[in-house]
């Protein structure tokens, strides 16, 4: 009785305002979506956009950051998906990355284990107001704005790992009005899919619809209103954007 009475009151519960929408993304080869819970982000995870950024890549402990999972948006190919340059910057960035979509929750996951939480993978952007970045470190301040924006994570769709397995090699790449900007290979990453799942739970009970962002390749550069990009992950997927004017 009582677990009737809890599910009644919750299912009455009323809102001074409408909820949101759950924010989802699209599963290759299926209707059904992928509700977004957390998007949790791995910095500097490839040595040469370590350099490229001014630090040293030695395999220290990861870092990571977020952005709000209402910032995701589909950019597969078959889509004409697009952003306006976003306020408040004079250079915004492009860095392609694998996404991993987290299928089963877990906490202090073995790196042996970790592979087995993972739903899926899929391309994504981390789209990123560097100048906005760079202020706020020199001041020693937090730079979630830099990174956390409206708009700021375009996603290919994500196949099923069951379908692909669990990459391990596979070249990562980025076009901007079809000039290649960044190439690299999931080979390169310091630290592995199976090894950041591992550190990211024995912070956090990773959870259902948590989708990690694992780092850049290096050639992380500037986008400007009318610039076209296309960028992918070999064996995974592919997405295009354009960067609108207004």
């Amino acid at each position: 009785m009582t677990a009737r009475v809890c599910v009644a009151a919750a299912m009455s519960t009323d809102y001074v305002i409408p909820p949101p929408p759950t924010p989802s993304a699209a599963i290759a080869g299926s209707s059904d979506r992928f509700a977004l819970r957390r998007v949790l982000c791995v910095g500097r995870n490839y040595a040469a956009h370590a350099r490229e950024m001014g630090q040293d890549p030695e395999r220290e402990p990861p870092f990571f950051f977020a952005k709000p999972s209402d910032s995701v948006f589909d950019a597969h190919p078959s889509l004409r998906a697009s952003i306006v340059y976003p306020p408040l910057t004079e250079n915004l960035h492009h860095e392609i990355e694998l996404a991993v979509a987290i299928g089963i929750a877990g906490r202090e996951i073995p790196p042996g284990q970790a592979l087995d939480h993972v739903f899926g993978y899929a391309p994504a952007l981390d789209l990123t107001r560097r100048d906005l970045q760079k202020a706020a470190k020199a001041k020693g301040h937090p730079w979630e704005f830099g990174k956390a924006f409206d708009r700021s994570a375009p996603l290919g769709a994500i196949v099923p790992a069951a379908e692909i397995g669990h990459p391990t090699r596979g070249r990562v790449w980025l076009e901007v009005n079809g000039d290649l900007r960044q190439e690299g290979d999931l080979s390169e990453l310091i630290w592995s899919v199976a090894e950041v799942i591992a550190e990211l739970s024995a912070s956090i009970a990773l959870a259902p619809g948590d989708l990690i962002l694992t780092g850049t390749p290096a050639g992380v550069g500037p986008l400007n209103p009318g610039d076209t990009v296309r960028a992918g992950v070999e064996g995974v997927g592919a997405l295009a954007l354009a960067v609108a004017r207004d």
